[in-house]
Order: structure tokens, then sequence, then C-alpha cells
């Protein structure tokens, strides 16, 4: 499939620095009350931002809440403090949120030090390459982008690795990062990805390569897009072949599924790519963050914009 060519006005780098992070809030949102459903689901209904599953009406997931706790973790530690991060998801779990993946509650709260117990999950259970580092990678991506290439897949790879013993989950995490610097800078996340994979370990370059082709699709995936490879990918596909940020977040939430995580991821790229501007208001109205194990916080729309803007303040010095 040739990839389409979306022609967008001149955007600010604080625009796509925003744009990044509510556009994966809201892509979480949008996904979370179609999760484990069947391809279509949004079409068919048409429903949008309007609860369902457990949801309220744009209320945001476990993907937001995390990098909502990385992103604070940053500002108030001044840098990586992944003993902080940790502790953060910690409370966060205690605090009993909606939805935790099965793999990071574990890793959360089997009793091990932060910087060994993903390391035992992974050992003891032989897989661990869940979606789940590449889900709240918005704050991250844009704090880590003006370290450049390596700094940023470097920051990506440890803090994937708090909760992801499976270096695939790693790697991933530092593909988005990477597609996220980009992005920012105005590049084209899709001419940017030969010199991403070559920056990738040599065990895991032939996986990504594969679902990051021009003519991959989702339909190709061979594991559920709860998977590190898949979810991806499909992102990349959303991005590769809609022309703005609304159809490419409503053509992974489309994808069944993962729903949530894809759209969160996809609304990264497509927030970056397209600016602030793009995210739909009537999305952003109710878009809103409650942090279990944080008292009675919830963060809406102008706090992640806040957020955001922060995080680029403080990853520029």
């Amino acid at each position: 499939m040739t990839p389409v060519t979306p022609v967008t006005p001149a955007l600010s780098r604080s625009d796509r620095e925003v744009g990044a992070v509510l556009g994966s809030a809201a892509g979480d949102a949008l996904g979370a009350p179609y999760e484990f459903g069947a391809a279509g689901e949004l079409t068919a209904r048409g429903a949008e931002m309007a609860g369902g599953g457990g949801w309220d009406p744009g209320e945001a997931t476990d993907d937001t809440q995390m990098a909502v706790l990385v992103g604070e973790s940053l500002l108030e530690c001044g840098g990586l403090e992944l003993a902080d991060v940790f502790g953060r998801f910690q409370r966060w779990a205690a605090g009993h949120p909606k939805d935790i993946g099965l793999q990071t509650e574990d890793v959360l709260t089997n009793g091990e030090p932060w910087d060994s117990a993903a390391a035992l999950h992974f050992q003891i259970n032989a897989r661990a390459a869940g979606n789940g580092s590449l889900m709240r990678a918005a704050t991250s991506a844009v704090y880590f982008a003006p370290a450049g290439q390596r700094g940023t897949m470097d920051a990506a790879r440890r803090i994937a690795a708090l909760t992801h013993g499976d270096r695939a989950a790693w790697e991933g995490t530092a593909i988005l990062h990477e597609l996220v610097r980009v992005t920012l800078e105005g590049a084209d996340p899709l001419a940017a990805l030969p010199a991403t994979l070559a920056a990738v370990h040599p065990d895991h370059r032939e996986r990504y390569g594969r679902v990051l082709a021009p003519d991959w699709h989702p339909g190709l995936a061979t594991e559920f897009n709860g998977a590190v490879w898949p979810c991806l990918g499909s992102a990349m596909w959303a991005l590769r072949t809609t022309t703005g940020f609304a159809q490419a977040v409503r053509a992974a939430v489309d994808l069944g599924g993962d729903t949530d995580t894809v759209a969160a991821v996809t609304g990264i790229l497509a927030g970056a790519r397209y600016g602030r501007a793009a995210v739909p208001g009537h999305w952003t109205a109710s878009l809103h963050v409650p942090l279990p194990g944080f008292g009675d916080r919830i963060l809406d729309a102008d706090d992640l914009c806040t957020l955001a803007q922060r995080l680029a303040a403080a990853g520029s010095r």
C-alpha cells in the first residue's frame, strides 16, 4: 500500500508536544469502551466518548494514568529517577485502578525491589512482551526528545524495563520515543523508520522491521494487538493510511482488541504530527484522568496540556 502523504499547516514544536500528550489521552479514552470488542464497533455504534464497559464518558485508563505518573516524576525529580517512578506505580496499583495489566500488576505487587521485579517476572514466565510500556510513553517521549536519538531511546528502554523484562518491549518503546522525537521536529516519522530501526538491538531489528514495513497491515499480525509488535505496527499503519488525527485514531479503535492502548499509541504519533488543535474538541471536553492511589486527583484536558508544556520546557534545559 502506498503511504498517504498528509497536507498539514506549519505547526510550532509546542503544538506538537501538547498534541502528543493530549492526543494519547484522547485516543485512550475513545478506545476504552471498545476494549476487547470486535473490529468495526466504533463505526457501527458511532458513539464517541460516550462511556461504556465500566468507563465513564471521556475517562482515560491505566495507559494515561501511568503516563502522568512518569511525567510528574520527571518534573519533581528533575530527571529520570527509576526508583521514584516505580514507587509511584506501586502506589497507583495499591489504589485499585479500574484496569491494570496482569503482568504490570504482578511486577508492582510481587514485593521485589524496583530493579529486579520485572526481571524476575520474565524469568518465571519466559515472556513479557506486552504493550504496557508503549501505552505510557507520551510524557517521557516529549521530555527526552531534546536528548537526541541515543538519549531518548536509552531512556525509553530504562523506563520500559521497570515493568517489562522482555527486551522486545524495551525496543518497541525506544522506537516509539524516537519516532515521536523526529515528528516533534517536523520531520516525517515514516521516513525516519530506516534510521530508527538501525538503532534497535540486532536481536529485535528484523521483527520490528516486518511490522513497520510499508506493506504491513494489522491483518498480517501473528499475535493479539495487546503484544508490543502488532500494537506499534498497528499504530504506524493507522498513521500511514490516514490523513488526519481523528481519522487515524478512529482507524486504530476500529481494529478491535486492545483498543484503548492501540489508540493511545496512535494518538501519541498523530498528535505529534497534526498538533493540539487537531484533537477534536468534543473528545477533550469530557476527557479526564483519575489517579488511583493519589487521593481524589483528576486531571482534565487543560491539566494535560500544562503537563506537556512543563515537560517540554524541563526537557529542553
